[in-house]
């Protein structure tokens, strides 16, 4: 290990970064599983020595995308039952295996949600319907797979999701189908609105308030849905719910490298020129018709709830983990 941490962890947490390992969903399952290879790698002779190893891998992880609440709650969904069974007195080794049975559970469990969503989701979906998508989310796109192989046809409308083009990933996933898919520039949303049944979009993020946090250009989507009566619908697993806006906090936006947008060389000497490249924007809940997760359909009112269940009671100050985790 590289200063305590196992250099496939490292390779995850660059990974994670460098968006080679990108969608809520996979950046979660990719954190959990670097737990999973820590506690394979541990040298701890201690149960201190072994949080201590966690805690360093967590601290790394959640650097890397702060805006992925997928990231932290996957974390905490396995750190919580480590700590809780070093309470219960159990000795360093069972509190490795728990480690490794809990990683593996959870991203079990995740796949199992997005499965699940396909399935909740293709009931909305009908013989005929236009649907536009924005970004690439396995939790939508795994409702228009499920949809398609029922039997319903449609078409969809691919938006590019600029800078980065994930669009086009997404439409590549559809077309492989054979689900008949145009790919649009994002700012030509507004202009095929009216043709659009509806929009299914994921999320990296949710709010208490019910709030969507996705990719940038959502809320611009959102708004043109609204204005043309489109319905607008947000596929997201639970673990995408953010515990911490409960108590007030903000969902921090990523901002990445300007080179993503443009080459510095086009810039050159202009010292008067800056770029923004913000990754995600922020979808206000009235602006969302309903959330589907693996849970079953909700309001976007209902997220708190959601929370409440997923997390129980969130208190001011509360760290990642018992274990001194910190963001």
């Amino acid at each position: 290990m590289a200063h305590g941490i196992p250099r496939e962890v490292v390779k995850i947490g660059q990974d994670i970064k460098s968006m080679k390992i990108r969608g809520a969903g996979r950046i979660a399952r990719a954190a959990v599983r670097a737990l999973l290879i820590t506690s394979r790698a541990s040298k701890a002779t201690t149960t201190r020595g072994f949080f201590n190893e966690l805690n360093e891998v967590s601290t790394f992880l959640l650097r890397t995308r702060p805006t992925a609440v997928s990231l932290p709650n996957g974390l905490r969904y396995v750190l919580k039952r480590v700590s809780e069974a070093e309470e219960k007195g159990l000795e360093l080794a069972r509190l490795k295996s728990i480690t490794i049975k809990t990683a593996l559970e959870f991203i079990k469990n995740s796949k199992e949600a997005i499965r699940r969503i396909g399935e909740i989701g293709a009931h909305r979906i009908n013989d005929g319907d236009v649907i536009l998508t924005h970004c690439n989310s396995d939790a939508a796109l795994t409702i228009l797979t499920t949809a398609w192989d029922s039997g319903k046809k449609f078409k969809v409308y691919v938006t590019e999701t600029r800078p980065r083009l994930q669009g086009l990933i997404s439409m590549k996933i559809l077309g492989k189908k054979g689900i008949p898919v145009t790919l649009i520039i994002d700012s030509a949303a507004r202009y095929f609105m009216n043709d659009i049944d509806k929009v299914i979009v994921g999320a990296d993020a949710v709010a208490a308030n019910g709030a969507v946090i996705n990719k940038i250009g959502t809320s611009l989507i959102a708004l043109a849905a609204k204005e043309a009566r489109t319905s607008f619908f947000v596929a997201a697993e639970t673990y995408k719910f953010s515990p911490e806006t409960v108590i007030g906090a903000l969902v921090k936006i990523e901002e990445r490298d300007s080179s993503e947008v443009i080459r510095p060389s086009r810039i050159g000497s202009l010292k008067s020129v800056s770029v923004k490249n913000p990754s995600f924007d922020v979808t206000p809940a009235e602006y969302v018709d309903l959330i589907i997760t693996e849970k079953g359909i909700i309001p976007p009112e209902a997220a708190f709830t959601i929370i409440q269940q997923e997390f129980g009671p969130i208190t001011k100050g509360a760290t990642l983990t018992r274990l001194s985790v910190e963001e």
